[in-house]
């Protein structure tokens, strides 16, 4: 990927944006290799992996997404997915994006980017049969059901192998179990599914109406949406934050979940679901949303499966009314009417929160401003085809991934890039910039 070069610096953990390391990941200082602008921008393009895809449209505006999965360590599978999408109902063509942030594995958010689209588009369609006419609640609602629905599957799909419930589990011994779920020798489709349970995800999603009429946002979890619109100038920016975080930082979702739990102290300790799990709001996970006897006698069967049992027992223990953290979203509605004259830009950015991460040094309302204002005076003869690797192509979550990292700073992104570290030193990031 890098060619040798003699050029080298020094960093310290502090000097990384986002950093996840710490004095105990020493010894510090690390090498780092100093890129100049080409160089950059191709390592940026092979780390990132940027796409540019146009949307069909029924009005006469171009418009297309822009997206990105960032992580630099090489030693370090990212678990961030992202999609972007036009599910197709009935002949017209809704815009669907989002941002996945998987943790424990990458088995279910690999599961939940592929058939999410699937399954809002078909509630789409049995909702919209013959013409039927849409509201923004009524479409809000369909979104939080398709959601909910898709998720119950997961563990639903397992326990019906066991005839429907976990109480039913009692009738199995823990070999029938065995050969009923680790079925590889026969396809694997048990198998496949009871691992889905093992593992999960935030969820961050978007909905455009084909008229371009409406924007709808549904959220699980500690991703972010922005939306960035022009001012009377090009300088001009107004960064607006459309969703909340569920994760033990939020003092409400906290509370929450405590009323949910009376008389249980232990349902959030240190700011974690059963002293655990950070998010509050996910899709899968299900050891946090089914009784304890499903992990045991199902999950702990699976193999290959859990190595060592003790750190799920730690909150199993705690596991008495579940579930613990719940899959229904909270969904945001927005109208996205303008009159013919606004010729303003707009942005939708979707993004995990690696991203928020990155931004924590100079603030992410800072640096998404300056971002708009370089994309307002971009040069059109920068756009450069896929073709020519390195190239400094006119993608704007890519541009925005480097303001992010630094920005002009070359120095600073090429900390970020090539530190030489055996672990992952920044989060996963994911990025959708969405022209509205």
């Amino acid at each position: 990927m890098l060619v040798e070069r003699a050029s080298y610096n020094w960093a310290y953990a502090e000097d990384i944006p986002g950093s996840r390391c710490g004095p105990e990941d020493g010894p510090w200082p690390r090498s780092y290799q100093v890129l100049d602008e080409g160089e950059l921008w191709r390592e940026l393009r092979i780390l990132a992996k940027p796409q540019s895809i146009p949307l069909a449209s029924t009005t006469k505006e171009r418009w297309k997404a822009d997206a990105l999965n960032f992580q630099p360590s090489p030693s370090t599978k990212t678990q961030d997915r992202y999609v972007v999408t036009q599910l197709d109902v009935h002949g017209r063509l809704w815009t669907f994006t989002g941002v996945f942030d998987g943790h424990l594995g990458d088995v279910t958010v690999e599961h939940v980017a592929h058939h999410l689209p699937i399954i809002v588009r078909e509630f789409l369609q049995k909702a919209l049969e013959s013409g039927a006419a849409y509201t923004p609640q009524s479409i809000s609602d369909l979104f939080v059901r398709a959601i909910e629905a898709f998720d119950d599957a997961i563990a639903h799909d397992v326990l019906d192998l066991f005839g429907g419930s976990v109480d039913q589990l009692d009738n199995y011994t823990d070999a029938q179990i065995r050969e009923i779920i680790n079925d590889q020798h026969k396809g694997g489709a048990n198998w496949r599914k009871t691992r889905l349970c093992m593992y999960g995800t935030t969820a961050l999603v978007a909905l455009v109406d084909p008229e371009h009429h409406n924007l709808w946002l549904a959220n699980l979890g500690d991703c972010q949406a922005l939306f960035v619109s022009q001012g009377p100038t090009a300088q001009d920016w107004k960064v607006e934050t459309l969703t909340t975080s569920h994760n033990g930082d939020n003092d409400a979702e906290v509370e929450r979940v405590r009323k949910a739990h009376p008389g249980e102290p232990e349902c959030v300790i240190e700011r974690r679901v059963l002293g655990a799990l950070a998010p509050t709001r996910c899709l899968g996970d299900i050891p946090f949303k089914q009784p304890p006897s499903f992990t045991r006698r199902i999950l702990y069967n699976l193999f290959p499966g859990f190595h060592n049992t003790s750190p799920w027992e730690e909150f199993l223990v705690r596991n008495r009314t579940p579930p613990y953290i719940t899959a229904s979203p909270e969904v945001v509605h927005r109208r996205l009417d303008r009159n013919s004259s606004d010729t303003s830009q707009r942005y939708l950015i979707l993004a995990s929160d690696g991203f928020t991460d990155l931004c924590s040094g100079e603030g992410q309302k800072r640096v998404v401003e300056s971002w708009a204002r370089g994309m307002a005076a971009r040069d059109p003869s920068e756009g450069i085809t896929d073709a020519e690797p390195g190239s400094r192509r006119d993608n704007m979550a890519l541009r925005l991934l480097r303001r992010a990292l630094g920005g002009e700073d070359r120095f600073g992104v090429s900390r970020v890039l090539t530190l030489d570290m055996e672990v992952a030193w920044i989060d996963d990031t994911s990025i959708v910039v969405q022209s509205l």
